[in-house]
Parts: structure tokens; C-alpha cells; sequence
């Protein structure tokens, strides 16, 4: 979330699309009631189904699963056509004035630089033109062909309402009533809020969905404002404080790139991350990335990471391919991984391609699963009927399943979506031998330990000298594990300008990670939490609802993520002189002196508006990208097909089969076999929560096996009499990968949409049932879904596949 939940009552507009908030986010969805009351906000629902959201909004439309950028791209059309922008905040706050490689090109749905064999982009021409300063070169007028603005014009112009409608199935006038809806914020005196989870995020286009809309927001001047922002629902309590601890291959705790086999020295690698200035003047916070790193290696190696050794670079592995969720399970199908520690995750239910995934888990010689409940992955073994039709005899993986705590049985903390971490104490005990997470991953390290310590091995070294100076090594306690993430200082750290003024003693906890330093003196284990247990105590803790702005900018409640501030690039809220765009709902302010207001303020506090210092200070740049080189399919978003389409083309380059689906998806090449087509399976699949239930936990807990006891899909009226399929009647679901049996729902709320010259039907499948638990036993969902991903975060796209159904 850019924004945060409280937040939402400040909008004009709430536009919900790829979510449902009111089913999978009921307590959030509370400030979206707030925002009708107080402010006489409108809720836009766009959806496949007409949803809970949907039923309380003043205005839904449906959409057809993967044609999210087909709509969105038409809204910035219709924008620039009507000149409904702000054309200050566009002017001085994005890169629209800045002039691109005259070779950068958009020919049949492809971008200059395509190598259609390596299914990669040399992005060579997607660079910004030069001075000979190294800076970015602009066109203040917006009126170069070459410049940013105009691009985009010229690539959106091709999304025309009758093509979107075309392309997407939403009937034309419901798109230009959105649109215009949508329009009326781009005054500055109004803002809109756009809602979305994973109905985007689990697309081959994924990323590229969530970008068209902060473009969008940008074209408004939505961004970095009260009743603004781009505000991602995350499904979990606490799944954005796991994301942003980064406990994965790609990227190290705080969003840190990891280093490659390429990135031969430290030296080489810091020099890789840390970007230079693209426009004068600007913050280019990345700049502190050494800072940040080495702080993070004096955090896991201490007096073993010195200057001299690059602060125990060389014992970082170094990645040598990609070690993402699908590629951990292509590598484990391969045959090439011995064993898998699998914690709060269940991977047979979550990802896709069961069959794949149940075959790769039975080619392991050991499962380690740390759960508190039974879960399908720990039982793949287990013959469940045709539920789970696998021969036991034939696996031979030993499965260890180690009982671990729920949340309530540990003390600890949660990062909401709203990226406000909030300390949360013990209730109870937990049942038989159950362990806290921390105490079992202690318990194995120092197991570990013992055994390189005594039997040696290719590489102890990052082992046994890891820093693990708890009061009780075997039971970290919480309070010290966050003290360890906040950051500390090894010696004094001084004032930059004045040397004898001291900041934060030797053995003091930081106060934020702009005391953060990258000689060696302090450490942080994630450095966007720098501060967030300060000498002034444990600031997760705090409980102070008191909010003196009326707009949720409750800072004393919990700490948010960076530096306490409640609403990212709070900067662009006001106009170049620092003053509010609307008084109203002012964030921070230019006081004469200094940033001040509301808020922490994302900005240098004494940067003068004069200094022309921008507000969006991670990119080096200073202003926000309506024009984005780092995307791997092309710098702006473009419509393409689900992997599985039902049309066969994509309505935007029909003549080009190399544009149908996303040029560069991420795909393996084993898994060719596994995607189906239109002339087997005609019909569109989308997947979804229900309110009921909790992800996979809550079958395990009657009162919620009795409120939705068995497995259901749903299906519109009319596909239902296609097929001769009634209310109650059992169907069997298949497609290239598999089948499901299940309840049929037959509703008014799914309708059959005309795309492109046919009829679409839309087969809705919700997630949350399975062969554990007390519910009646069902089928894993992503029996169905297709194994390929967006190549830029590699999620997998359950939102949209392709399905036969028949009546059983």
C-alpha cells in the first residue's frame, strides 16, 4: 500500500478491481463504508463476478478475466483524449518530459530489442537520451515526439472504447461511465483510491496490471495524497511483513537485490546497486545501499565482517539462475534437490499444477513441514481417494512434521497491508509438543552448528560464524529479534556535517535508518524497519489512536514502514511552491522552514522547494515513471492474452501470433504439454476466496466447516442451460492438467460477456477447500491451473485459464 487502510475514508472514488475487499478483507472494507458515509464517497466494482463488493457499489462492471490492461489502458486514453490530467503534477512529478532513445520502437504488439528465440528484451532503446553530465534529458513543452508524454499518447491511443469493449466484453457504455467517473478526480480538490489483490497480482501480466493503474493515479495526481494511492490488500496479517523481510532467493530482508554469479567482488556488486542521479539535485535514496547492505552483514556475521573481507560478501551464495516458487519446484520435479524445509507454506494446495508439484514433492528424499494443522502437502503421500489418487507404496520421501505455534500461542509482531507493524503478546500456551517458529528454527541451526563445528564440511564458515548472541541461544526471544532488525550502533555515530556532535552512542539502539552507516558502525537487519525499537523503547507496541488531522494519520499507533510514515512520496501532495494541493486533506506542507505536517515527510526536511528536490526519491530520477525500462515485457503496460486464451488472438495485434500472450512469460520448457486450448476447453476459469474461510486453515475449525461445509464452483444461468446443469447438481471441472468434481452454483451474477465476435463464459472455482480438515473432503483447486508465470515476479496465473464442465 503506497496509502493505508484508514486512509480509504479520505477518497472521492474507491475503484475496487482485481479484489473482492468486502469478502476477502471484511474488517478493511470498513473504511470503505466510512468513505460513502463521510464523504459521500463512490465505489467502482470492475469484476468477472458480481460480487459482495460489487452488491454495495454505486456503479459494477464486468470484465473478462485477463483483459485488465485492455480496460485500464483504455481509461488512460480517454484521459489524454479529454484532457482530464493534472498537468502540473504530470509535468513536474513524472518522467513525461523526458526524452527517449530515438530507436526505441512499438511494431505488432513487440518492442525494439526482441530476441524471439531467448524470449528476451535487449533494452537497449529503452533508455533515456543523455547530457553530457550523465542527467536525463527533458522536453519541459511535453511536445518531442521522442518524449515520454508523447509516447505514451501514440501507444494509447490504439485503446479505443470499441476495441476495449472488443478485447474485454464490458459493454462500451459501462466503460465510458467509469471512465468518466474516474475523470472527474484529476482536479486537484478530489482523489480517488484504487483497491486491488491478487485478481491482478496471479496474471502473466501481473505486474504490468498494478502499473497501468499507478499510471493512472499519476495522470490524476493521485499519488502521495490523502484519499489517493495504489493500495494492495494483502491476505494474510502479516503477509507484507514476511514479503518484507525477504526470506526468499531473489532479494535479501528491505527489497535488497541479492547478488549473482556475475557480481564477482563486493565492491562490484555495491557498485551494480547503487544507482547515480538521474536529474540534479534529487535524493536518490538508493545511493544509501552500501549503507544498508553492510549494515545487514554486521547483523548476521558481526566481528567476522570487516571492511578488509567486504563484510563477508563472498559467503552470501550467489545466484546462478532463478530460485523463485516455480523454479524451486521445476528444479525439485527435475530430480535435482534432496530435500525441502517447508514452513507456513502449503505448496500442494498454493501452487499450481498439482500434479506437478505432488510428483516433484515425491522425488525429494526428505519433506520437513513446520505447521500448526494437518495440511495436504504433509499427507501427498496418503491415498485420499480420488481426491489425492496417488500410490503410497511407490513415494519414498520421509515426511517430519513438526508441530508449530499459531499466532495467539507466540508473542511477536504483525505488518498489516497498511505497512504499520503492530506488537501483539501471548494469549495461551500451545498444545502438546508444539514449538514457537523462532525456538524450532534455533533448535536446528545450533543442531547444525554442532555438526559442522565438529565434522568440518565444504564451507562452515557462514555457519559457525553466524551471529547468535541471544540470552537463551535455543529460544530467541521476540523482543530480541526485533531489537536486531531495528538496528543498533557499534560505535558512535556522528553528525555527516559535524563530526563532534554524536547521534546515537556506541550500543544504543538507532532512532532510524538514516543513522545508518556503511563503514561498520551500526547494524540493521532490514533496513526499512531502522528505528521501528528505538532507545525510546519498542515502538510496534504503541497503542495512541489520537489523531489531531481527522484524516487516520494516527502516527502513534504501531510503526509504519519507512520512518514511521503513514503515506509514501507525502511530498507530491503539495505543488512546487509546498503548497497542499487541497487544504483539506493536507499531508505535509512547506512551512517556510522546513517539511512539516501530518505526517513523516518523505523528504529531506530542510530541502527547499527552490532546490527542485522531487518527491519520489527511491528512483533516481526524483519523479515517478509513466515510462518504466525495468519491466521485462516493454516500458509501457500492453494488453496481451492469457497464456490459455479462449480467443486464439489477441484483438490488439491479430496478425502477429508472437503478441497473442505476453512475449516474455515465464515458462519451462517440460511444462509445453501441460497448457490446453479453446477447442477443448471453451471456457474461461477464474479462482477466488471466500469469506468463510481463512485460506486452507479454517476447514480445520467446525463453526467454519459448518458456514461452508463443501466444495462449489459457479457458473452462469446461461452456460448452465447450455450444458443442462442445474442448482445442486455435482460437475466435473477438467482442464489440460486435471479435473475437480463439485457443487454447481448456478447465478445471475456471472454473465456471458461477447468478445470479439463470441460468447465468453466464466467458470468461477474458489480456493479454499481440500483433502484435510473437517469440511467435507474436496479437490486442490490448482488441480486446474496452469504452471507459468509473469516474468517479472514469476506468480503464476490462477485468474485466468481455460476449463471444460459437464454435468457428473
Amino acid at each position: 500500500m503506497t496509502n493505508h487502510w484508514v486512509d480509504i475514508k479520505n477518497a472521492d472514488l474507491v475503484v475496487i478491481m482485481g479484489g473482492n475487499a468486502a469478502e476477502a478483507h471484511p474488517c478493511g472494507f470498513k473504511w470503505v463504508v466510512e468513505a460513502k458515509k463521510q464523504r459521500k464517497a463512490k465505489l467502482v466494482v470492475v469484476d468477472p463476478r458480481f460480487t459482495r463488493s460489487a452488491s454495495v457499489s454505486d456503479f459494477y462492471a464486468p470484465i473478462r478475466p485477463g483483459s485488465d490492461i485492455a480496460f485500464l489502458g483504455g481509461v488512460i486514453n480517454y484521459l489524454l483524449s479529454n484532457d482530464k490530467i493534472h498537468h502540473e503534477y504530470v509535468k513536474n512529478y513524472t518522467n513525461a518530459a523526458f526524452l527517449i532513445d530515438p530507436g526505441f520502437k512499438f511494431e505488432g504488439g513487440l518492442y525494439s530489442g526482441y530476441d524471439a528465440e531467448k524470449r528476451k528484451y535487449d533494452k537497449a532503446t529503452w533508455a533515456y537520451q543523455k547530457d553530457k553530465d550523465g542527467f536525463a534529458m527533458v522536453d519541459e513543452t511535453l511536445q518531442d515526439p521522442n518524449c515520454v508524454f508523447q509516447l505514451m499518447k501514440k501507444h494509447y491511443s490504439r485503446y479505443t472504447p470499441e476495441l476495449v469493449s472488443k478485447t474485454t466484453g464490458t459493454p462500451k457504455e459501462d466503460f465510458l461511465k467509469i471512465c468518466g467517473m474516474i475523470a472527474e478526480t484529476s482536479v486537484p480538490n478530489k482523489t480517488m483510491t484504487i483497491l486491488y489483490a491478487l485478481g491482478w497480482t496471479e496474471h502473466t501480466v501481473g505486474a504490468q496490471n498494478i502499473r497501468t493503474m499507478a499510471m493512472i493515479q499519476l495522470l490524476l495526481g493521485n499519488m502521495g495524497r490523502a484519499g489517493g494511492g495504489v493500495n494492495a490488500l494483502r491476505g494474510h496479517a502479516n503477509v507484507q511483513g514476511i514479503t518484507d523481510m525477504c526470506l526468499y532467493s531473489e532479494v535479501l530482508p528491505g527489497y535488497m537485490r541479492a547478488p549473482t554469479d556475475a557480481d564477482k567482488t563486493a565492491e562490484e556488486y555495491l557498485t551494480k546497486r547503487t544507482p547515480k542521479a538521474l536529474r540534479p539535485n534529487q535524493m536518490n535514496y538508493w545511493q544509501n545501499f552500501p549503507k544498508f547492505f553492510n549494515s545487514l552483514m554486521k547483523t548476521w556475521y558481526g566481528n567476522a565482517a570487516t571492511k578488509e573481507n567486504g563484510f563477508c560478501y563472498d559467503w552470501l551464495p550467489k545466484k546462478d539462475g532463478p530460485y523463485d516458487a516455480m523454479a524451486i519446484f521445476e528444479r525439485m520435479h527435475q530430480g535435482k534437490m534432496q530435500g525441502f524445509v517447508c514452513q507456513g507454506f502449503n505448496p500442494l494446495a498454493s501452487v499450481a499444477n498439482k500434479r506437478k508439484i505432488s510428483d516433484a514433492l515425491g522425488k525429494l528424499k526428505y519433506l520437513v513441514v513446520i505447521d500448526p494443522l494437518p495440511t495436504e502437502t504433509a499427507e501427498f503421500w496418503k491415498n485420499h481417494g480420488e481426491f489425492n489418487d496417488v500410490d503410497s507404496a511407490k513415494i519414498q520421501t520421509e515426511v517430519f512434521r513438526l508441530p508449530c505455534n499459531l499466532v495467539t500461542e507466540d508473542t511477536g509482531s504483525y505488518t498489516s497491508s497498511s505497512r504499520v507493524s503492530q506488537w501483539h503478546w501471548q494469549a495461551v500456551d500451545g498444545p502438546g509438543e508444539s514449538k514457537g517458529d523462532a525456538e524450532i528454527m534455533a533448535e536446528l541451526f545450533l543442531k547444525l552448528k554442532a555438526m559442522y563445528a565438529k565434522e568440518g564440511g565444504k564451507f562452515p564458515d557462514a555457519i559457525l560464524n553466524l551471529t547468535w548472541a541471544y540470552r537463551h541461544p535455543a529460544h530467541p526471544a521476540p523482543d530480541e529479534l526485533i531489537r536486531e532488525y531495528s538496528g543498533k550502533a557499534l560505535a558512535d555515530v556522528t553528525d555527516p556535517s559535524d563530526k563532534t556532535k554524536v547521534l546515537v552512542k556506541a550500543g544504543e539502539q538507532v532512532a532510524s535508518f538514516a543513522q545508518l552507516r556503511d563503514d561498520g558502525s551500526t547494524t540493521c537487519g532490514n533496513w526499512l524497519y531502522g528505528g521501528c525499537w528505538s532507545q525510546a523503547g519498542n515502538l510496534t507496541a504503541r497503542r495512541d489512536a489520537s489523531d489531531p488531522s481527522g484524516l487516520g494519520q494516527t502516527l502513534n499507533w504501531g510503526y509504519s514502514w519507512p520512518a514511521n510514515r503513514r503515506i509514501l512520496y507525502n511530498r507530491a501532495g503539495a505543488d512546487l511552491a509546498g503548497k497542499p494541493w487541497d487544504a483539506t486533506r493536507s499531508g505535509i506542507k512547506w512551512t517556510g522552514t522546513a517539511w512539516a505536517g501530518y505526517d513523516v515527510p518523505d523528504m529531506r526536511p530542510n530541502a527547499k522547494p527552490d532546490e527542485h528536490v522531487m518527491p519520489f526519491i527511491m528512483n533516481p530520477e526524483g519523479v515517478a515513471r509513466l515510462f518504466a525500462p525495468a519491466m521485462a515485457e516493454g516500458p509501457f503496460p500492453e494488453h496481451y492474452e492469457p497464456y490459455e486464451t479462449p480467443l486464439g488472438n489477441n484483438p490488439f495485434h491479430p496478425s502477429n501470433p508472437k503478441a497473442t500472450s505476453n512475449p516474455v512469460t515465464r515458462v519451462f520448457k517440460s511444462d509445453m504439454d501441460a497448457f490446453g486450448t479453446a477447442k477443448d476447453f471453451p471456457y474461461v476459469a477464474t479462482t477466488y476466496r471466500l469469506v468463510e474461510h481463512f485460506h486452507f486453515w479454517t476447514k480445520h475449525a467446525k463453526i467454519n466447516a459448518v458456514l461452508q461445509p463443501e466444495q462449489f464452483v459457479e457458473i452462469g444461468e446461461e452456460l448452465a442451460k447450455e450444458k443442462g446443469i442445474a442448482a445442486g447438481d455435482r460437475v466435473k471441472v477438467r482442464s489440460n492438467r486435471g479435473y475437480i468434481k463439485a457443487v454447481a452454483v448456478v447465478t445471475k451474477r456471472i454473465r456471458a460477456l461477447d468478445v470479439d465476435g463470441k460468447k465468453v463464459h466464466t467458470v468461477g472455482v474458489p480456493l479454499n477447500f481440500g483433502f484435510t480438515g473437517v469440511t467435507k473432503p474436496g479437490f486442490i483447486t490448482n488441480t486446474l491451473t496452469p504452471p507459468v508465470g509473469d516474468p517479472n515476479c514469476e506468480t503464476p496465473e490462477f485468474k485466468a485459464f481455460l476449463v471444460n464442465i459437464e454435468k457428473v
